[in-house]
């Protein structure tokens, strides 16, 4: 059976009651992270070497793309709208929170472990073929861009039970506590110099966010006029803060040496989400009818079904193709970028790129299908919070710095011991 007929059959057993819009939002969520990597990250052959850049450094009137390419606060409102009904699902059934902990962690966990332990080899191997340490730390620092994401996730997801126990008893008054504080932080951040504050943030942003997901999940957000409202409203405080204000344009990556909106978040990302919040929830009706045909349904099962291992690998596919081109005399890398031409082929690049990634998606997917075996014993909560927060700072660290890099050394066989004993004092590796 083909991969569509696989993906029609599962589409056709879909209960009536899911929203089908979160899945499309998560999927098309995926693709928009996955093409801005690929056009962000430029390389240049020219003499024989090959010259790694930024495309929001070198081309500065490409910083309003950012506006749309980045999607995360989309993620993490996809995420709270799933953990709302996972753990409404939970508390019918009586399962407990390690139970309910436990499958969400193999989820998550279970894809990642296979990237950090692939970089880990290839960085080894690296190694013994000569490279320097700071081709090593480079190349796998940036292959490893998307684990950020998952690494705070993964602490959004531990505390998800609190916070949604906090959005039913106190509603929107859970939300304007955490988007307060945020708002405090960054005030701190920039009157008091108070950097190192500043990475509390990727706290009270994401999870702020995150409370916008039970929000909808509830219905508590109004009809399209309403949205559309919050959207406009949103969007110009998002300009003012950015033209007005001490924070810069661009919304992904970190362009100059100056401020980051995403290092460490500031509260423009949450008031992004809410923009984007807006806008396309006023669309949710209209989308939900399309979603009833069944092509575009399968579609979107079809791309979640392989969903974190597309987003999780897309950089080390481009990574690889690059070392391919690079060895075979900088075949199709002596565009500038930037350059009329270099912007006419990057949709020949970006389509290259997916259809070398299918094939390999397809292969590796099944680990993020992985569930805990039915007789195997549930791992006790504290254990499973113990270790899902090492393997978080140990990926941080790794997407930070990569192997054979840090400013100490053994910083990434410490961080890739992190993620080792995180996850089998989490139970993703079994202890048995």
């Amino acid at each position: 059976m083909g991969i569509w007929s696989q993906a029609k059959a599962l589409a056709e057993r879909t209960p009536p009651e899911r929203n089908r819009y979160v899945d499309f939002l998560r999927a098309v969520s995926i693709i928009f992270v996955v093409v801005g990597h690929w056009l962000i990250a430029t390389v240049y052959y020219v003499d024989g070497k090959l010259t790694p850049g930024h495309l929001l450094e070198s081309e500065p009137g490409t910083h309003w793309l950012t506006w749309l390419f980045q999607v995360m606060p989309i993620f993490f409102i996809v995420g709270g709208y799933s953990n709302g009904v996972s753990l409404e699902s939970a508390r019918r059934r009586e399962i407990g929170y390690g139970e309910w902990l436990s499958a969400r962690l193999n989820r998550l966990v279970s894809p990642l472990l296979v990237l950090i332990f692939a970089w880990a080899a290839i960085a080894v191997a690296m190694r013994l073929l000569g490279f320097s340490d700071g081709v090593i730390a480079f190349t796998s620092r940036s292959a490893m861009i998307p684990t950020w994401f998952l690494a705070i996730y993964i602490m959004i997801v531990l505390l998800a039970p609190v916070t949604y126990a906090a959005w039913r008893r106190y509603g929107f008054g859970s939300f304007w506590v955490l988007a307060s504080v945020a708002v405090a932080t960054d005030l701190l951040y920039f009157m008091a110099d108070l950097h190192w504050l500043g990475w509390s943030n990727y706290f009270w942003v994401w999870l702020s966010v995150h409370q916008l997901g039970f929000a909808w999940r509830d219905n508590c957000l109004g009809g399209p006029g309403r949205l559309l409202a919050i959207g406009a409203l949103a969007f110009a405080t998002l300009w003012a803060l950015t033209s007005l204000g001490p924070y810069p344009f661009a919304m992904v990556g970190s362009p100059d040496q100056g401020v980051s909106n995403v290092l460490p978040p500031k509260v423009t990302l949450l008031v992004l989400g809410l923009v984007q919040l807006g806008v396309l929830l006023s669309i949710e009706g209209p989308m939900r009818r399309a979603l009833d045909g069944m092509r575009l349904w399968t579609a979107t099962v079809l791309v979640n079904s392989m969903i974190m291992t597309v987003y999780l690998w897309h950089m080390t596919l481009m990574i690889a193709v690059i070392a391919v081109l690079y060895y075979a005399g900088g075949l199709g890398l002596g565009i500038e970028p930037g350059t009329s031409a270099w912007w006419f082929t990057r949709p020949l690049w970006v389509v290259a790129l997916f259809a070398l990634l299918l094939p390999f998606a397809l292969a590796l997917s099944g680990f993020e299908r992985r569930s805990r075996a039915k007789d195997s014993a549930v791992p006790a909560a504290w254990r499973q919070l113990l270790g899902a927060a090492l393997v978080s700072l140990g990926v941080a660290v790794l997407a930070m710095f990569g192997y054979r890099g840090g400013p100490l050394p053994g910083m990434d066989i410490t961080a890739f011991a992190m993620v080792v004993v995180g996850a089998w004092l989490s139970g993703v590796i079994s202890r048995q």
